[in-house]
């Protein structure tokens, strides 16, 4: 009874001393500013936690922080902390900087500072455009159930506070939502009421969601798009009129539908949807998918007689995105060509200053898997010309899309890639910046942890959460340090959190390698973190076969298959070249000292901290799986060249330690991972497919198989 009056009195006593010590912090802000308002409610919040006074007058005070803008003085989006005595200035070149700067003071106090410590710092956008693409779960690109599961999630707006909260923290400036036809679900058209599938109360509720989502991005001074797909209307309108039988979802590779009253319907909910929400700030337009048997030139007239008519009816200002065709040619098979860039070129510069800013031309670089190689090889059908960049545009900029349909349950992150991927192609006047984001994953719902103990994350953006710190703060200034990226380790797992960042860095590169050494081109044509690959009309796991007769996406890259029939010719390659046998050296040298840096990291009692590292040791584990595949297959490749019986065994070896690395993925994964819905198990066909769901464990006979390859191999016919 002693000892707990003891410690009731000690915990008595360190409350009052902290209210004692507890310093009076006073904000000076705008209170008619709702991004004013914003940074000064995340300053209180910090500044509560750790056990400062807020203090409403702005004399008697032992700190102020002044919050305001100064365009004259800094440019849009930076600031500057300019400590001075008792006062802390946060100055932005706008209120989108101002909110920065703000957050910057927080992150230092969160890292440790005091108030009588906050550092001066001055910083400025490098790219203007800093986007997420975000594909909606309704009416979304794909039929899946792996993409509707986040229906209920993504109707949640404490969700969406959360993700925009987010995205503001991490410097992205702009959110866009992608699905088929939003006008659905966003209003009841004024002269196509028959065009709406809901009731009353089901219209209001939608309309809510979206106008609350738009008013929380604009107080948080992120741009909001929506952006679909073209040409898509209510499979109500469609049989009310009699029109457009295949151009509702969930179709998508359908006929053009030009009839007159869909151009109608569709140029007048653009300008609807512009009027009933003044807090959205743009539209996407896409080339593509419904405007099959239409040529590139009709497309475009299409386009710019309903879209951007709409845009242009609307009485406000709008922010246009202009994604370059898909197709060169009559389907909606993809296709580039010098004459279709001209066309859209043209169409964008008859358009002068009608819009907003410039307009953002969006293209997917190296097509649907751009965490691959930072070179640009390809965007969606081929390769890039110059027609968008020579001469220089006027009233344009280049937007990468750089897609991530390759990892969504495995954490990942390399600083180098992104900063690299920048310095090559973030440079040149042109380009206005980059969006992220994917087709067949949506960052919502947590389907993928299986241990149920506390852990810090509840949707599944927070698990990812150093892939969009990375790209967030890396696109704002490509040369932030990674000391930055450290001390969210610190911050969170304290000194066991000390390796992570390089261990990550080094072991999930291993996702980059496979996606540059093996080409890829629209979403299912790899998953990385899983080894699948669209092999024919279906997905699945990426045989020793397959790796040594496919080629590369990166041009710098040697297949096995080129590699063994060049070095059997007595050819060399050049410096600059991976080889086969470069790429297994560094694959083992990366993922053992990935493995050595987490070895001794004390997980017990932080499931949080337990999952970070499970992930670390399965991207190595899985590099190392690679490159025993390799060495594997580089041995295969050579007997069948030779008939040498001992390169056969050689193989086998090899391909047994694969397998056993793969079974420590199962080993590590099992426990921690649930069966996950993936989008890539549609195969090739427009339908969806109920029996999707992906493991390491559900495939290790896949993998297994490759033994029997090797073993059932024989020597090549000259």
């Amino acid at each position: 009874m002693k000892s707990k009056l003891f410690i009731l009195i000690i915990v008595v006593a360190g409350h009052l001393l902290n209210t004692a010590w507890a310093q009076k912090v006073s904000i000076l802000y705008d209170h008619s500013s709702t991004q004013a308002s914003y940074a000064a409610r995340k300053l209180s919040e910090i500044l509560v936690e750790k056990g400062q006074q807020l203090h409403e007058s702005h004399v008697g005070y032992d700190y102020l922080i002044s919050l305001s803008t100064h365009p004259q003085r800094l440019k849009a989006e930076a600031f500057t902390i300019m400590p001075q005595g008792k006062v802390i200035n946060i100055v932005g070149g706008d209120d989108r900087g101002m909110i920065y700067g703000a957050l910057a003071v927080v992150e230092q106090l969160r890292n440790g500072a005091t108030l009588a410590n906050i550092q001066v710092d001055e910083q400025a956008p490098k790219l203007a455009f800093r986007g997420i693409k975000f594909n909606l779960p309704w009416e979304t690109y794909r039929p899946s159930s792996a993409l509707e599961q986040h229906i209920p999630t993504v109707r949640d707006t404490a969700y969406w506070e959360a993700f925009l909260d987010m995205m503001v923290e991490n410097r992205f400036n702009l959110v866009s939502l992608w699905n088929m036809n939003p006008y659905t679900f966003m209003l009841l058209p004024k002269n196509f009421p028959e065009a709406s599938p809901w009731s009353e109360k089901e219209m209001a509720e939608w309309k809510t969601l979206y106008q609350r989502i738009f008013a929380m991005a604009k107080e948080r001074a992120l741009d909001t798009y929506i952006v679909h797909w073209n040409i898509f209307v209510s499979k109500e309108f469609a049989a009310a009129h009699d029109v457009a039988k295949q151009n509702f979802y969930p179709h998508y590779y359908v006929p053009g539908d030009t009839s007159e009253i869909v151009k109608r319907y569709l140029r007048e909910s653009v300008t609807q949807v512009l009027e009933e929400y003044p807090d959205l700030d743009g539209i996407g337009i896409s080339h593509g998918e419904g405007m099959a048997n239409m040529t590139p030139l009709q497309r475009q007239e299409w386009i710019d007689d309903v879209l951007i008519a709409g845009m242009l009816e609307a009485d406000r200002p709008v922010k246009l995105i202009h994604r370059v065709p898909f197709s060169s040619g009559l389907s909606s098979e993809p296709g580039v060509s010098k004459d279709v860039e001209q066309v859209t070129r043209d169409a964008m510069e008859k358009l002068g200053d009608s819009f907003e800013g410039p307009i953002w031309v969006e293209m997917k670089f190296n097509w649907s898997h751009g965490h691959s190689t930072p070179k640009l090889e390809k965007v969606h059908g081929g390769k890039l010309g110059t027609t968008y960049f020579e001469p220089l545009p006027k009233n344009y900029k280049i937007v990468w899309q750089v897609r991530n349909e390759d990892f969504f349950a495995l954490r990942w992150g390399v600083p180098d890639f992104i900063r690299q991927h920048i310095a090559l192609n973030g440079q040149a006047s042109y380009v206005g910046g980059y969006f992220i984001g994917s087709e067949t994953y949506i960052p919502a719902l947590d389907y993928f942890t299986a241990i149920d103990e506390p852990v810090d994350w509840k949707w599944a953006f927070q698990r990812q959460w150093l892939f969009y710190k990375l790209w967030g703060r890396l696109m704002y200034d490509n040369t932030t340090p990674d000391s930055v990226f450290q001390a969210e380790f610190n911050q969170r797992f304290g000194k066991k959190g000390d390796n992570l960042l390089n261990a990550y860095a080094l072991a999930s590169n291993t996702q980059l390698q496979l996606a540059s050494l093996y080409d890829s081109g629209w979403d299912f044509t790899l998953y990385s973190e899983g080894f699948l690959a669209l092999q024919g009309d279906y997905t699945k796991y990426i045989s020793v076969e397959q790796l040594i007769n496919h080629p590369t996406m990166a041009s710098e890259y040697v297949s096995v298959g080129d590699y063994v029939k060049a070095t059997a010719a007595g050819l060399s390659f050049a410096q600059d070249k991976m080889t086969p046998p470069k790429l297994v050296a560094q694959l083992i040298q990366d993922n053992q000292q990935a493995l050595l840096l987490v070895k001794d990291i004390k997980i017990k009692g932080n499931t949080s901290l337990m999952y970070e590292v499970a992930d670390i040791k399965i991207w190595a584990n899985l590099g190392l799986h690679l490159a025993a595949k390799l060495q594997g297959a580089i041995a295969l490749k050579q007997f069948q060249l030779s008939g040498d019986k001992s390169q056969q065994e050689l193989a086998i070896n090899h391909l047994q330690q694969a397998l056993a690395y793969w079974d420590e993925v199962i080993k590590i994964s099992r426990p921690l991972y649930k069966d996950m819905k993936l989008t890539h198990y549609n195969h090739n066909f427009f339908v969806a497919n109920d029996d999707n769901l992906f493991h390491w464990a559900l495939i290790r006979d896949q993998v297994k198989a490759d033994i029997d390859i090797a073993r059932n191999s024989s020597k090549m016919k000259k």
